[in-house]
């Protein structure tokens, strides 16, 4: 449920951006601050809550977040300022810190048998509420209905999701020793903003503008000074030991692209739907509540299933070969819908494919990460690997946003071959990630008990 809350609120706000700058009055460039604040806050808080998730009572910590994801959407939904409905979006932003608590609270309370396949269905929620989120907002906002309706129902199920946590989560005490790096956690936060401003905003301000390279330059200079100063320290925000390891690097990287091609596939195939077909001769002027019901739809039920099953698949094949066969699974999804698109039982097909890639990618990097890491950094290492797939969704909004922003003079709408290159993309991203995981397979790290056994050997052996 706390997964679902997460997704739900990271997507449905984006079909209804253009309702909100009508209603407001405002321009499409002021109203998507309502999603780059959201990306900045998830940037600047998930690293250092997944830290506190580690360190202290994981339900107080979990609870504090939701509430103030409540106070966020109550603030958003009651508004009709854009700066104060910002100001909500900045605070829905802290959602993305849930997922890495839940997946610590996940690793603390079952047993190692069971952890993998609880992983797989949390992470794999990921992707289906993606989907679920944009199919609920196309339901809510048919007619003339305004966009505070998506912000209380946000309100409404982040409250019943509270009342869950508060009866069903154990609480424990802290179990954890070290200090939370505070400096590390601001200068995390600032170079993290500044390359997700310079991804977001870059297409309105323009890529070789002075404001576009300069904040681009900062994050480059603060990441690389975080580095440096996190090696040093002795209880680090982030171990950069453990970040510089073969398999949580090339893990984290392949959930960048795997982050692109969730955005690739929901904003390319939404807004291809709507396009008005007499005018620009492909599209099939859907309006929202069809686009919705009609082609995203199939889409998220298979998300909703595969997710529910990863766990399984996990547990049977491991996730390398599961995520290797999801990625094969986008690739088809995606070079379907650049090859064919003129009916729409193909595009409701292959947006099935892609779900599914989503939804089985979402449930295996994760489980690949937390193989890798020790409990007590659960926390942290699962929210790095939260902010990896939120860059890749900001890539590949910014990417959709400049090849959708070029219109043909003719009919003022975006040209087919646009659609296709997203699409193509995709397909290419899934195949990156593909290749890295492939690669980034290692050597199994001693345990304590394999130590004792290569200890015993060698005692043997010196005994002869």
């Amino acid at each position: 449920m706390v997964a679902l809350t997460v997704a739900v609120l990271q997507t449905a706000v984006v079909p209804v951006l253009g309702i909100i700058a009508e209603q407001l009055n405002a321009s499409p460039v002021a109203v998507s601050w309502a999603v780059t604040a959201n990306l900045l806050a998830a940037a600047a808080s998930t690293p250092l809550i997944g830290r506190l998730a580690d360190l202290h009572n994981k339900k107080h910590i979990l609870l504090g977040v939701l509430v103030v994801v409540l106070i966020g959407s109550v603030l958003a939904a009651s508004t009709t300022s854009l700066a104060l409905l910002i100001v909500g979006r900045v605070l829905q932003g802290v959602s993305f810190s849930l997922y890495p608590i839940c997946v610590a609270i996940l690793r603390d309370e079952l047993p190692e048998g069971a952890v993998v396949r609880a992983l797989a269905v949390l992470s794999g929620t990921l992707g289906f509420g993606g989907g679920a989120g944009l199919v609920v907002t196309g339901l809510l906002m048919s007619g003339d209905a305004g966009y505070h309706r998506v912000f209380w129902l946000t309100t409404g199920f982040t409250a019943v999701v509270i009342v869950l946590a508060m009866a069903v989560l154990p609480s424990r005490p802290r179990t954890a020793e070290g200090t939370i790096d505070w400096l590390g956690a601001a200068g995390l936060a600032l170079g993290l903003s500044a390359g997700l401003l310079t991804i977001t905003q870059g297409n309105s301000w323009g890529w070789t503008s002075p404001a576009t390279l300069c904040t681009g330059a900062l994050a480059v200079v603060t990441l690389v000074a975080w580095w440096q100063w996190e090696r040093r320290q002795r209880h680090p925000l982030v171990s950069t030991t453990m970040l510089a390891r073969r398999a949580v690097l090339l893990t984290n990287l392949a959930t960048v692209f795997v982050g692109t091609g969730l955005y690739f596939g929901f904003l390319g195939l939404t807004q291809f739907v709507q396009i008005d077909r007499d005018a620009a001769g492909y599209g099939f002027s859907a309006t929202v509540l069809q686009a919705s019901v009609v082609f995203l739809l199939p889409g998220a039920i298979t998300g909703f299933v595969t997710a529910t099953l990863s766990g399984r698949f996990i547990d049977r094949f491991g996730a390398r070969p599961v995520l290797v066969c999801g990625a094969v699974t986008g690739i088809v999804g995606f070079l379907w819908l650049a090859l064919a698109h003129s009916q729409p039982w193909q595009v409701i097909v292959a947006g099935v494919w892609v779900n599914a890639y989503i939804s089985l990618g979402y449930g295996a990097l994760p489980a690949l990460v937390v193989a890798e890491v020790d409990n007590n950094e659960t926390g942290v290492a699962t929210g790095v690997n939260a902010i990896a797939r939120t860059v890749g969704s900001s890539i590949a909004a910014a990417v959709v946003a400049v090849l959708l922003g070029q219109s043909v003079t003719a009919t003022g709408l975006p040209a087919e071959g646009a659609f296709v290159v997203i699409f193509i993309a995709g397909a290419v991203t899934a195949a990156l990630a593909m290749i890295l995981i492939a690669l980034s397979r290692t050597r199994p790290r001693p345990t304590p008990s394999m130590d004792a056994t290569i200890e015993s050997r060698a005692m043997n052996h010196e005994w002869g």
